[in-house]
């Protein structure tokens, strides 16, 4: 029973030292967790496209609105990471500040 009590009191511990803090604007650690799934999805999706390069667009979920931002290569990259975002679940909007800058640029 000792041992349990140990072991509960450092998780404790350990989730308080490790910056788990609410952001500003967001109602609970719930939604934090939920914004944080949602942006992991999309990300994931993103880099299984061929068509989208996952390693030139951030991903940013607030109260499940989307944010993208970074660069496409073109229109049609930058339609398709949108189009991705708005299928993963519990996502409600999508604002798509993607780049247009073609490889040469």
């Amino acid at each position: 029973m000792k041992n349990i009590l140990v072991a509960t009191l450092v998780a404790v511990a350990a989730l308080a030292t490790t910056g788990c803090a609410v952001r500003s604007g967001q109602s609970s650690m719930g939604q934090y967790v939920d914004d944080a799934t949602i942006s992991s999805r999309v990300k994931t999706r993103m880099a299984q496209d061929p068509d989208v390069s996952a390693m030139r667009i951030e991903v940013e979920t607030l109260n499940g609105t989307v944010q993208l931002a970074g660069f496409a290569t073109n229109q049609a990259e930058k339609d398709k990471a949108a189009q991705i975002a708005r299928a993963v679940p519990d996502v409600k909007d999508v604002r798509n500040n993607i780049i247009v800058r073609s490889a040469t640029q």
